[in-house]
């Protein structure tokens, strides 16, 4: 696992595109992927890119685990739970007390310690971005976090 660089930011967007497609996550425009590129752990075999997600700050105490995305050629193999641990990694490092996702797979996140949550919980979340989603008003993604205890942080 490795920070992303500036140059990895193509297939970061050929990832999170790939799932997007699919209807297993959103697009995520590549300037966007760019800005944010600070934010990403990127997982590799060889040169090769297979996995990516970051980890956005949201708040004074409060993160998002954001673009979780791995090839489907590496699926099932730990590099998801690592990107979130990587993740998780970092949260503790800026001493945060929550870190949360919306996800269509809630049940990864569980594995990973989080608990399902009431988006609402979010309102950062909900209106800074959410607002802006064209799938604002039928949203099917669930709310998990979790929570990093003192002793975590």
């Amino acid at each position: 696992m490795t920070p992303a660089a500036p140059s990895d930011a193509p297939a970061i967007h050929e990832l999170v595109t790939f799932w997007a497609d699919r209807g297993d996550m959103l697009h995520r425009p590549v300037g966007e992927i760019y800005e944010a590129i600070r934010d990403f752990k990127v997982a590799r075999d060889g040169d090769l890119v297979v996995g990516c997600g970051s980890l956005h700050i949201m708040g004074a105490d409060l993160a998002e685990v954001r673009s979780l995305a791995v090839a489907e050629s590496t699926q099932a193999k730990g590099v998801g739970a690592a990107i979130v641990a990587a993740c998780i990694e970092d949260a503790h490092a800026l001493r945060l007390a929550r870190v949360f996702a919306l996800t269509y797979r809630p049940g990864f996140f569980e594995k990973q310690g989080f608990r399902l949550a009431n988006v609402m919980e979010f309102p950062e979340k909900v209106w800074n971005e959410c607002v802006r989603c064209p799938f604002f008003a039928d949203c099917k993604e669930v709310a998990v976090v979790r929570d990093l205890t003192p002793g975590e942080r």
